[in-house]
């Protein structure tokens, strides 16, 4: 009878013994564990607190953050596409700049787009004007004078000598045709050079500036095997 009350002892204390080995014991009354096990839930008391007869149990460890859990700073760095930078830059002038982040290059090609546009359409305004003012001029009908509106409006038709207002019209008609078409070329070369510089800028993005790489410029004496004086010039190095 001795032997087994021992045994039912031991195995009543054991547990009891290795679950305080990791835990923290804290003495509680019956009211204040009460106060504390009401609000808990009972699914979290299972999983991090015990409680025996009149004692809680916390656990001090802590569980491992996951991996989904720790924050790791990472570096993204742009390697934008040449093709697509040019494909882009086709479709309308400074969208290639936009994909390659050169953002301060866009106030330029579109400033020289809006210059040029403006400038071929007052040109081509006034070719139109000494277009019809050198028609008017060259025909028999009387009625058709457009060419007086570059007068004043006092000004006699009769005074004027048709030889020389001849030769100023078409000489203006020309002069302002070849503005006009100056305008046009400069517009498309615009266009081509915003589409190669950005292809240039995307395919040179990830070009090597590291401080190895460095340019020596120095004035220096040469001497000359032909003649009897020194030569001055420049001598250049790169260190790469």
């Amino acid at each position: 009878m001795t032997a087994l009350a021992i045994a039912v002892l031991v195995a009543v204390l054991f547990p009891v013994a290795s679950l305080a080995r990791d835990r923290k014991p804290v003495k509680l009354g019956a009211a204040a564990l009460d106060s504390i096990a009401a609000p808990l839930n009972v699914d979290m008391i299972m999983r991090s607190d015990s409680i025996v007869g009149d004692t809680v149990f916390f656990s001090t460890d802590e569980p491992e953050p996951s991996a989904y859990d720790v924050w790791e700073e990472r570096e993204v760095t742009f390697n934008p596409d040449p093709t697509r930078a040019v494909w882009l830059s086709a479709l309308f002038p400074g969208l290639g700049q936009i994909y390659n982040r050169r953002y301060w290059k866009l106030p330029i090609v579109i400033g020289g787009y809006l210059g040029l546009g403006y400038a071929t359409s007052w040109n081509n305004g006034m070719l139109n004007d000494y277009t019809r003012a050198y028609r008017d001029l060259m025909d028999t009908d009387p009625t058709t004078n457009s060419y007086m509106n570059f007068f004043p409006p006092n000004t006699d038709e009769s005074t004027l000598d048709r030889t020389w207002l001849t030769n100023i019209m078409q000489s203006r008609k020309n002069y302002f045709r070849r503005n006009r078409d100056l305008c046009i070329i400069a517009m498309v070369g615009v266009y081509l050079l915003a589409m190669v510089d950005a292809y240039v800028d995307a395919s040179l993005s990830h070009f090597d500036i590291t401080p190895e790489l460095s340019m020596d410029v120095q004035p220096a004496v040469f001497y000359e095997t032909r003649g009897m004086r020194p030569a001055v010039g420049l001598n250049w190095a790169i260190n790469f």
